[in-house]
C-alpha cells in the first residue's frame, strides 16, 4: 500500500447486468456451459475494475459479479449449507405468523431473495473468495480489497433451528466452525496476496435498532435473537477471533457496517447512532472501520470519533455516497464531510467510500453504472481537492 492521504475504495458489490443473470439460471439450467459462463464473469468483472481504475480509485474491489447477493452466495461454496427463499423457509419457522408480518414488511419478494441455510455439518472446501481474488489481482496492478459477509452475519442467517439443530446443538456452536473456516480462507487469501479484507456486518444494526420493534429484512437474519447485549457479546467474539488471524504485515483487517441496503425507500431502513457499537468496535481489533455516514440516519460523527478507544487508534473508512439515490453526491458537500472528520482524527486515518455496495442483491441492483460513475466521480474530486490541501 502507497502512503498517499484520504484512500478511496468501493464497499463492494456492483450491478451484475442481465447478461450474468440471465447466465446464472441457465447455467443451473445446464443450458450453458461454466466455461462460458466463467467467460461472462471475467469479462463483466473486468469492465468494473476498469471503471475503477479509470477513475483512479486507490484500492480496487471486484464488483462481486459472481455473488448471488452478500451472503446466499456462501451456500455455493461450503458444504453443509443450502439456498432457500424466504419463503421456503416459511415451512421451517415456529412462529408463521410473526415470519409473515416480517415478509409483508418487505420492499422485496419474498420468492426472489436467497438465504444460505446450515442444512448440515460446514466444510470447507478450499474457496469462499479466494478465486474471486485470484481473478481480481489478474486483472490490476493496485492495491485490492476483498469482501467477506462477516462470522456474524453468517452464523447468524445460517442458523435456522428447526433444520440447523439436527446438526449443531445451538447457534454458538456452529459459529466456532464458522470461526475455523474463515480462519483457513484468511489464510489462503493472504498466500495469494491481499492488501484490505473487509468484514461486512451489516446485521449488527438489527441488534440494537430494532429490540422492541418490528423486525425488519435486515440481512435475512431471522434467528431468535437474544438480549442485545448478549447477542452482541457473542457479535464480538466471532469478529475477533477471526480478525486476530489476519496478519497484519500482509493485511489491512477491514469491518463494514451500514444500516441495511436493500430498498430505495429510506423511510424502513434502520435509524441511529453508531453509539451502542462502541464497545464492539473498541473491542474487535479490526485496522479499519467502514460506515455508512452520508445519511442522517447514521448520526453525528462526533458520536464515534469523540469515543478515545476509536479516536485514531483505527482508520475510519467514512461513508460519503448514498448508493440508494441516483443524483450524485456534491464535491465541495464531500469535502466538507471529510474535513469535519478532521476535526477529530489526523489525515492519515480517514478514507473515503460510499456507504454500502450499489447491488446488495443480484437481481436489484439499487443503482445504475451511468448514476454510479458520477457519484464515484464527485468523491474522486473531492479527494484530490483534499490531497491537494493536505500533502
Amino acid at each position: 500500500m502507497n502512503n498517499k492521504l484520504f484512500k478511496t475504495s468501493l464497499i463492494g458489490s456492483m450491478p451484475r447486468g442481465n447478461e450474468i443473470l440471465k447466465a446464472r439460471r441457465m447455467l443451473k439450467a445446464n443450458m450453458i456451459s461454466l466455461s462460458d459462463y466463467e467467460q461472462m464473469v471475467y469479462d463483466k468483472t473486468k469492465e468494473v475494475v476498469k471503471l475503477q481504475e479509470d477513475l483512479d480509485i486507490d484500492v480496487i474491489t471486484s464488483g462481486e459479479i459472481e455473488r448471488d447477493n452478500y451472503v446466499s452466495f456462501i451456500s455455493e461454496k461450503l458444504g453443509g449449507v443450502t439456498q432457500m427463499s424466504m419463503a421456503e423457509m416459511l415451512d421451517y419457522v415456529d412462529d408463521k405468523r410473526e415470519f409473515e408480518n416480517i415478509l409483508t414488511t418487505l420492499d422485496v419478494p419474498a420468492t426472489s431473495i436467497k438465504n444460505a441455510i446450515c442444512t448440515g455439518k460446514l466444510e470447507y472446501k478450499g474457496d469462499i473468495v479466494s478465486e474471486e481474488l485470484k481473478l481480481l489481482k489478474s486483472l490490476t496492478d493496485k492495491p485490492v480489497k476483498i469482501t467477506m459477509p462477516g462470522p456474524y452475519l453468517v452464523t447468524r442467517s445460517m442458523w435456522l433451528a428447526n433444520v440447523s439443530s439436527k446438526y449443531y446443538d445451538s447457534k454458538e456452536a456452529l459459529g466456532e466452525d464458522v470461526i475455523d473456516i474463515y480462519k483457513k480462507e484468511i489464510k489462503n487469501l493472504q498466500e495469494i496476496g491481499v492488501d484490505v479484507i473487509q468484514f461486512d456486518e451489516p446485521v449488527l444494526t438489527e441488534i440494537v435498532f430494532t429490540e422492541g420493534k418490528p423486525r425488519t429484512f435486515m440481512c435475512a437474519s431471522l434467528s431468535t435473537r437474544k438480549d442485545p447485549t448478549e447477542e452482541l457479546k457473542f457479535a464480538t467474539h466471532l469478529i475477533k477471533s477471526v480478525m486476530d488471524s489476519v496478519d497484519r504485515d500482509k493485511s489491512i483487517c477491514s469491518l463494514h457496517v451500514c444500516r441495511g441496503n436493500w430498498s430505495k425507500n429510506e423511510s424502513i431502513l434502520l435509524t441511529g447512532p453508531y453509539t451502542p457499537l462502541l464497545d464492539l468496535f473498541a473491542d474487535i481489533n479490526a485496522d479499519l472501520l467502514a460506515l455508512e455516514f452520508s445519511t442522517p440516519r447514521a448520526g453525528e460523527l462526533k458520536a464515534l470519533l469523540a469515543d478515545e478507544r476509536i479516536n485514531n487508534k483505527v482508520i475510519l473508512g467514512l461513508g460519503v455516497l448514498n448508493p440508494r439515490l441516483d443524483d450524485k453526491e456534491d464535491t465541495d458537500g464531500i469535502y466538507k464531510r471529510a474535513k469535519e472528520a478532521l476535526t477529530f482524527i489526523d489525515k492519515d486515518k480517514l478514507w473515503l467510500n460510499p456507504d454500502c455496495g450499489f447491488a446488495t442483491f443480484s437481481n436489484r441492483p439499487v443503482n445504475e453504472y451511468d448514476h454510479i460513475r458520477e457519484k464515484l466521480q464527485s468523491m474522486i474530486d473531492a479527494r484530490n481537492k483534499l490531497r491537494k490541501e493536505y500533502e
